[in-house]
């Protein structure tokens, strides 16, 4: 019998859906092979990125410890790495697969760090390896008693381009989308960020310095700079009294100490040196401008600086081109550079012991002002011979410098307004609290009433918080400011009248008399005090922009007490909260308020 014969339309049907089942096949191959290759390509370009992260810090201490042939080395090994990962996440089968849900918004944040990483490689270390043998720490000692500018001239063209290329990655690093990626890969992207912003800081520091250090030295002629000596135990709100005095000069990178001088030198004047703000007069008063001692009793350094730089002209007939204000905490971490220095009357003056001896056993040994000034005098003077002489660790002196300026205890005026301009947002200069979008910074400021020396026991607490809980939206602010008088409870009679100021000034010997003002910023409305938990008496006031508010408390040994300072905000928040504060012989950390809406 013949065979049947298969219809021509089911011949057709069959033809099409082989065809189907082709197509589908290659589709499903096409599939399999481009997802085998983003899994491979992202294998690879993970371990590319691992192993770049430890060359970072590897290129970090080489070039701190002088092996510029070893940080070229592991620079280009990390170029290298940090190329092949952007390479391997950047090509159109990678791009296609972020469209992919659950999966792409991994690729796409795989794909961003790896870009990031690269773009540090080529944009911000580049240009900081082609100068690394001049940004040798050591390359700043002095030799023969003067430091060698044109390295850190010839670096500023670099590290202009490597600070504003690192600023770049970090807003790149800031804008990778985490909303949707895995957990592991949300961690690395914070690490990333962190790293970036930390990175952006140095660069940025490093960037401000090779501008400003230069001239201030003495690069483009000569420079006088008054140096104040900071006491922190009698408090100003910048730090301390003026207790000692010198006058810097700087040429060609040549440092001086031309003169010194103390506090006693000066005045008082009958009136006030330079036109003072009428705010100023209402919050600190007039004396503000009429007392060396008294010259940061206003949180506004630069009109400190101008003040004191006044005094030296009335007295000496110089005026400095900058004013600079360090406190014995400084000289502590010096003397983690420079070693012990024995001072002329014997003493052995440690980074250990330089606080205690400089801030009270001076005190308890001395009981002649003068004598008392000239021993923190040759102190300093010691340790400023150090430095300027070359005996010091160059690594471990910028990080202690760097330490101290962290913490607000070196401050910097610079007469000339473009040269001062440099500083703009940076702890040195002095400034009030900035507040945006993204932070409200709040400033705490203690000023001495007692008339004496007993803030070295005056232990101080800060704390933010805020609580949302009106129709509007508008956030109330709290700042705690907590302070104990950790005298002893015989201080009256164990303490020098010079410490306790024996009732000079209206204090009863062993108590602390503190003067605390609370600093807001525009747009925030001033909601009062409380004092342990109930409502007190305060001084509200602006100084600005600022607006204020003030107390005035003393405490008896062992005595402490809570004060809240309210604040309404102007319009919703969700920032972060923090507090300048006045720097003492103990670092204030700002802490966090919880701030229940049943606590308003």
């Amino acid at each position: 019998m013949p065979e049947p014969q298969t219809p021509p339309e089911a011949r057709r049907r069959m033809s099409v859906g082989a065809r189907v089942l082709w197509i589908v096949g290659a589709v499903l191959l096409v599939l399999i092979v481009a997802t085998a290759w983003v899994g491979v390509r992202g294998l690879l370009a993970k371990n590319h990125l691992e192993a770049a992260i430890p060359l970072a810090g590897e290129m970090q201490d080489q070039v701190a410890t002088g092996d510029v042939a070893g940080a070229t080395g592991t620079f280009n090994d990390f170029a290298d790495h940090a190329s092949s990962a952007a390479s391997l996440t950047g090509d159109p089968v990678w791009r296609a697969f972020e469209v992919i849900p659950v999966l792409g918004p991994n690729l796409t944040a795989v794909r961003d760090v790896a870009g990031t990483v690269n773009a540090v490689a080529g944009d911000a270390i580049a240009p900081l390896i082609s100068v690394a043998s001049s940004m040798d720490a050591t390359a700043f000692q002095p030799v023969d008693g003067a430091i060698d500018l044109q390295p850190l001239i010839d670096a500023q063209e670099p590290l202009a381009e490597a600070s504003i290329a690192m600023k770049s990655a970090q807003a790149r690093a800031d804008a990778i989308d985490t909303s949707a990626t895995l957990p592991v890969l949300t961690d690395a992207v914070v690490q990333l960020q962190d790293a970036a912003t930390s990175a952006a800081g140095a660069l940025d520091a490093a960037d401000r310095a090779a501008r400003l250090v230069p001239p201030m030295l003495g690069a483009g002629g000569p420079r006088d700079y008054l140096l104040l000596f900071s006491n922190l135990a009698e408090l100003r709100a910048t730090g301390g009294i003026a207790g000692a005095v010198a006058l810097v000069h700087t040429e060609g990178g040549r440092i001086d100490l031309a003169q010194q001088a103390e506090a006693s030198d000066f005045g008082p004047y009958p009136v006030p040196v330079v036109e003072l703000p009428a705010e100023t007069q209402n919050l600190y008063g007039a004396r503000t401008g009429a007392f060396l001692q008294s010259a940061n009793l206003t949180p506004r350094f630069s009109l400190s600086a101008e003040i004191a730089r006044e005094m030296w002209n009335r007295e000496f007939g110089l005026q400095p081109d900058g004013v600079i204000a360090i406190d014995p905490v400084v000289l502590s971490y010096l003397l983690e550079a420079t070693g012990p220095i024995t001072l002329p009357t014997g003493d052995v003056l440690t980074a250990d012991n330089a606080v205690q001896l400089l801030l009270v056993d001076v005190y308890a040994r001395y009981t002649d002002t003068n004598i008392q000034d000239l021993f923190f005098a040759s102190a300093a003077a010691s340790v400023f011979d150090a430095v300027a002489g070359g005996n010091f660790d160059a690594a471990a002196l910028i990080r202690a410098m760097a330490l101290a300026g962290e913490e607000n205890r070196v401050l910097v005026w610079n007469a000339d307004v473009a040269e001062q301009e440099i500083l703009a947002g940076t702890n040195l200069r002095g400034d009030l609290p900035v507040s945006d979008a993204d932070q409200q910074q709040f400033g705490v400021y203690f000023n001495d009433g007692t008339g004496a020396k007993m803030d070295s026991y005056l232990d101080a607490q800060v704390a933010v918080g805020q609580s949302t809980c009106r129709d509007d939206g508008r956030p109330l602010f709290r700042v705690n400011v907590t302070v104990t008088n950790t005298a002893p409870a015989d201080a009256a009679a164990s303490l020098t009248p010079y410490v306790t100021g024996g009732r000079a000034f209206g204090v009863v010997p062993g108590n602390i008399k503190t003067q605390v003002s609370v600093y807001g910023t525009a747009g925030l409305e001033n909601q009062g005090v409380a004092l342990n938990g109930s409502d007190t008496g305060y001084f509200p006031a602006v100084d600005g922009e600022y607006g204020v508010s003030q107390v005035v408390n003393e405490l008896a040994p062992g005595q402490t007490a809570v004060y809240s300072f309210d604040w309404l905000g102007a319009e919703p928040f969700d920032g972060e909260l923090g507090a300048w504060v006045t720097p003492m012989i103990d670092t204030v950390e700002v802490g966090e308020i919880v701030l229940a809406c049943d606590e308003q």
